[in-house]
C-alpha cells in the first residue's frame, strides 16, 4: 500500500521552477540545482510517472549569457513571455551579483516572481540580489562563507549565519556556495517527493553524501590551510592526526610553544574560530569519515575520535549537523546501495 506521502507525491501536479540567470553567474549556482530537479523528473519517468517539475532558466532577454568563466549560456525563456505563477523561484550567484543589483530591471521582474512564489531560493552571492529586495530583512541567511562579512555589513537587518550550507527561513531559502545549491535543490525535492527521490537523484549525481542544511560549509580540512605561522600550522595537523589526543586549549598552546592567551589570539585571529571549536569539528569530521568507512560502534567512534562516550557524540551530531551518528551512518548506506530507502 502507498503511503500517505507516495500518493501525494504521484498526484503532486508539475510546479515552474523557474532560475534566474544573468552575465557572470557561477554556472554551477544555476546548472546544479536544474540538474537535481531534472533528474527528479528522470526518477518519476522511470516509475511512469509524470514530471513534477517544469525547470526553466529565466532572463531579461533570449540572448547567450556568459558566465564567470566564460561559458555561454542560452536562457529558455525571458521574464516578459513566463506564463502563469512560479512555485520555486532560485536567483543564482556569481561574480555578475554586482552588476545585477545595479539592473532595475532583472530586480523588478524578480521582486514580481518572487511576491507570489511558493519558495524563494537564492544559490551563493544571489542572496545579495534577495536581500537588496529587502527579502531578507529580519531573515536568517547565508551565503559563500567569503562573502558573509560583505552581506552582513551591506544589509544589517539581514541575520547572516556564516557556517550553514543552507538556511530556511519561512518561505525563503539561501545556500552557500556552488555545490551547495545541490544540497538545497536536493532538500526541496525531498520535500515534495520525499527521502528516497532525493537519495536516487544524490547517488545519479555521483555525490558522496546528501548533506542536511545546518552542516558546515567550511571543514576542518580546509581550515587546515588558513594558518600563517608554522607552529600553528603544526598544531591543526596534530588536531587531524590525533583527535583522540589531549586536544585542550593548554596543551596545545604547549605544542606550539606559546601561552595559552597568546596562542588563544593568534589562532582565533588566523583560523576564525576559538581552538576548541575548531578541535570540536575537526573531531567531528573525523567521526563522520569511521561511521561511513568502517563498522566501529559508537562507542568505538566516540573513544577514538576524542568525544569520550556514544552519548558525548551523540550531543555533538545532533548539535552541529542535526542528524545522530546512527542516522548519518544509515543516509550514506542508503545513497551509495542501489534499491534501499532511506
Amino acid at each position: 500500500m502507498a503511503t500517505r506521502a507516495g500518493k501525494h507525491a504521484q498526484s503532486m501536479p508539475t510546479r515552474s521552477v523557474a532560475v534566474v540567470a544573468y552575465r557572470g553567474i557561477q554556472s554551477l549556482d544555476l546548472t546544479g540545482p536544474y540538474e537535481v530537479f531534472q533528474g527528479a523528473n528522470e526518477e518519476r519517468a522511470s516509475r511512469g510517472q509524470p514530471a513534477a517539475y517544469d525547470v526553466r532558466v529565466v532572463a531579461t532577454t533570449r540572448d547567450p549569457i556568459e558566465t564567470e568563466s566564460g561559458l555561454q549560456l542560452v536562457p529558455q525563456t525571458t521574464f516578459a513571455s513566463l506564463r502563469g505563477p512560479v512555485d520555486t523561484l532560485i536567483v543564482a550567484g556569481g561574480s555578475g551579483a554586482r552588476h545585477a543589483l545595479a539592473d532595475r530591471t532583472l530586480l523588478r521582474h524578480v521582486a514580481r516572481l518572487a511576491k507570489s512564489a511558493r519558495r524563494v531560493v537564492s544559490v551563493c552571492s544571489g542572496a545579495f540580489v534577495l536581500a537588496e529586495l529587502g527579502l531578507l530583512d529580519g531573515r536568517r541567511a547565508t551565503t559563500h562563507w567569503g562573502r558573509c562579512a560583505q552581506l552582513a555589513k551591506r544589509y544589517p537587518a539581514v541575520n547572516v549565519e556564516q557556517e550553514p550550507i543552507f538556511v530556511r527561513d519561512g518561505r525563503i531559502y539561501t545556500s552557500a556556495g556552488v555545490t551547495a545549491g545541490i544540497d538545497l535543490a536536493l532538500a526541496l525535492v525531498e520535500e515534495d517527493l520525499g527521502g528516497h527521490t532525493a537519495l536516487q537523484i544524490a547517488r545519479g549525481l555521483v555525490m558522496f553524501l546528501k548533506r542536511p542544511g545546518n552542516q558546515a560549509q567550511f571543514s576542518a580540512q580546509l581550515r587546515l590551510q588558513q594558518a600563517d605561522r608554522e607552529p600553528l600550522r603544526e598544531v591543526q595537523r596534530f588536531i587531524a592526526e590525533c583527535p583522540g589526543a589531549d586536544l585542550g586549549t593548554p596543551a596545545l598552546a604547549r605544542r606550539a610553544a606559546m601561552s595559552v592567551r597568546h596562542f588563544t589570539r593568534c589562532f582565533r585571529q588566523q583560523i576564525g574560530m576559538s581552538p576548541a571549536h575548531y578541535v570540536e569539528s575537526a573531531r567531528l569530521e573525523a567521526a563522520r569519515r569511521r561511521l561511513v568507512e568502517s563498522r566501529d560502534g559508537l562507542e568505538q567512534v566516540a573513544s577514538a575520535c576524542g568525544f569520550g562516550s556514544a552519548e558525548v557524540l551523540r550531543r555533538a551530531f545532533l548539535r552541529r549537523l542535526d542528524v545522530t551518528p546512527s542516522e548519518y551512518r544509515a543516509r550514506f548506506r542508503s545513497a551509495r546501495t542501489p534499491g534501499t530507502h532511506p
